[in-house]
């Protein structure tokens, strides 16, 4: 067995942070790399380029100004283009973290008059710190890293009123806050499709420009971190599973979620997002420091057996109307080389954009694809966003409509969490419950049934047939239901009983001799239904699971009750972590890493046996 440890004393003696190469993969991890930085380099040209200063010196801005910095290039533009969009500063700390990145890739390149400018807005322009949890992560890495490249700064010369030694002690118990917190009981805004951007790339210019050892460790672990929470829960660079935050365009179409453009970057099995991802394009900024492990690459690229994942992550925080501050939050997800169905327990995790369950299908080519299926009910009240804002609640429900969440209240919606849903899955089925209160605004469930399913067939026996690409799905809705077009195509399934469920089963079109097969082995499964006076189910699936799920009671599983108390950090075949460790075991085949946050180490070994690989055919049952 062979061991490489990167520790802090390891890491003083280092001109820089790199990545360790297993022992035994040398060339692999040589492609790879050179891979990655191509994609990087490409994504900094791709910025560079939509600015040419002899056509339009006035277009462009930090994002267009950094690219050129890091590319070495037109760099008399770049200063004199700073000075002109320093003169308006705005976006808070989306403002922040990209004229952070400028300061440390300007180094020694802009003028005199640009350095002024840069020094002259940290004074000035008085930045919001925001109300979420990306916001915050990303004010306090650029507030740290700012102060290091000012030490001696007064207050006079920040925006705050602090100096930089306070602003930099402050920061930097935030930063290490966060950190332990996410590696003990979860993120907050886990598995954002949207928002992944973000973490990762302040954690990255943490990486790169820290100087004090033991935090620019942090930052390189947490890029792992995330990267491998991200690797596991993607299909061909496509997040999968229940989202804490997600957008209304990426629910339709999901290779439209910002956290694509790291599957093309980390591991090039994703078309590039035509705008490389927007913000994202910043993580390219740093990127020349960070090294993809190999065992992530082959994590996020290995769906050759079906594998079921369980972890667990945090609500967001809550203010009011809840007993506990952060409650938690627990997902499964089971991947396979043909489909992904992911989900959460069901309830009220993070308002307005939260994401609970989902079967998404592999598309040859994702892009302009609607490859999701699931239900919802559309769900809004001022007592759920009273739970986690503190703005005053009789404007609250109008105003988020008017703050890019504009279907938010509407009865048609596919997006929001709701209290009145009861969710559990095991493998590739799932049951879930609603019983909706009289209170609720909207006493019915919509079902998602996309407009790139190649069949859609509703049996004399209750189930609805359906088939998309490589995948068979079967979803069976509870109670009555009726059909209505979506705007941009596909059908809604309109179902107003307010006691309600959905069964969804999905397999791989391989399992089966035929689609006629399919259909009559799901009809042969044993089944049980009730919507009155509780919405239950007891039901089989082809796996030989037998689930019995009654809303407000907790789902029992081959006849014992699911044990919500042993729920590990994460638990499948490629990690591993118990809650309140701060450590997390990544593995695949004979290579195993080890993030360490305790002592900040980090740890690879090549181990001499590979474990047996994951066999579906000890679980099926047809």
């Amino acid at each position: 067995m062979q061991f490489i440890t990167t520790s802090i004393p390891f890491i003083c003696c280092l001109a820089a942070l790199t990545s360790t190469t297993f022992a035994d993969s040398g060339l692999a991890h040589e492609v790879l790399q050179r891979g990655f930085q191509d994609r990087v380099h490409e994504t900094l040209e791709w910025r560079s380029d939509r600015v040419d200063p002899e056509v339009n010196p006035e277009a462009g801005g930090l994002y267009e100004i950094a690219a050129k910095l890091a590319l070495e290039v037109d760099l008399d533009w770049a200063s004199q283009r700073l000075v002109e969009v320093l003169e308006s500063p705005r976006g808070d700390m989306f403002w922040m973290f990209p004229v952070t990145a400028v300061a440390y890739l300007g180094q020694g390149k802009l003028s005199d008059e640009a350095d002024e400018a840069l020094r002259r807005a940290w004074r000035t322009y008085m930045p919001q710190r925001g109300d979420t949890e990306n916001h915050w992560i990303m004010y306090y890495v650029s507030i740290y890293l700012m102060a290091q490249l000012w030490p001696e700064h007064g207050p006079e010369d920040w925006f705050n009123g602090k100096s930089s030694a306070e602003n930099r002690t402050e920061a930097r118990e935030y930063i290490s806050w966060w950190v332990n917190v996410t590696t003990s009981i979860g993120q907050g805004e886990y598995d954002s499709p949207h928002y992944l951007p973000e973490f990762l790339i302040v954690m990255a210019y943490l990486a790169a420009w820290a100087e004090e050892p033991d935090m620019r460790q942090r930052g390189r672990m947490m890029v792992d971190y995330l990267a491998v929470d991200y690797a596991n829960s993607s299909l061909n660079g496509i997040h999968v599973g229940a989202h804490s935050r997600i957008v209304d365009r990426q629910i339709m179409e999901p290779w439209q979620g910002l956290s694509s453009y790291f599957g093309w970057l980390f591991f090039d099995n994703t078309p590039v997002l035509t705008n490389y991802g927007g913000l994202a394009t910043a993580f390219a900024f740093a990127a020349r420091h960070y090294e993809v492990p190999e065992v992530i690459h082959r994590i996020g690229t290995d769906r050759d057996s079906p594998f079921q994942h369980r972890e667990l992550k945090r609500t967001r925080q809550r203010w009011r109307n809840a007993d506990e501050k952060v409650g938690a939050v627990y997902k499964t997800t089971y991947l396979t080389r043909d489909y992904a169905l992911g989900s959460d327990q069901g309830g009220l995790f993070s308002p307005i954009q939260q994401h609970s369950w989902s079967l998404v299908w592999d598309e040859a080519d994702p892009r302009e694809r609607h490859n999701r299926i699931f239900s919802i009910h559309p769900h809004w009240s001022a007592f759920e966003l009273q739970m986690f804002f503190t703005e005053y609640p009789d404007s609250m429900p109008e105003g988020v409509t008017q703050q890019g969440k504009p279907t938010y209240m509407a009865a048609d919606t596919f997006l929001g969490g709701s209290p009145y849903e009861q969710i559990h899955q095991e493998k590739d089925a799932v049951v879930v419950l609603y019983q909706i209160s009289e209170e609720a605004p909207h006493q019915h469930i919509n079902g998602l049934f996309s407009k790139d399913l190649d069949a859609i067939e509703e049996d004399d026996s209750g189930w609805i047939f359906a088939r998309a690409a490589n995948t068979f799905i079967a979803y069976y809705p509870l109670a009555e239901y009726s059909w209505k077009p979506i705007e941009g195509g596909g059908q809604r399934l309109y179902s107003p009983s307010a006691n309600n469920g959905t069964i969804l089963q999905a397999a791989s079109a391989d399992e089966f001799d035929s689609w006629g097969a399919f259909k009559q082995a799901i009809r042969e499964l044993p089944l049980e239904t009730q919507i009155y006076p509780v919405p239950r189910v007891e039901f089989t699936s082809l796996r030989g699971d037998a689930f019995i799920c009654e809303f407000g009671q907790t789902p029992i599983v081959n006849g014992s009750p699911v044990n919500y108390e042993d729920w590990a950090l994460f638990d499948g075949p490629f990690l591993q972590a118990q809650p309140h460790s701060r450590q997390l075991r990544m593995q695949h085949g004979n290579l195993v890493r080890d993030l360490d946050f305790r002592t900040l180490e980090i740890r690879d070994r090549v181990i001499e046996a590979e474990p047996a690989p994951f066999d579906l055919d000890s679980v099926r049952r047809r």
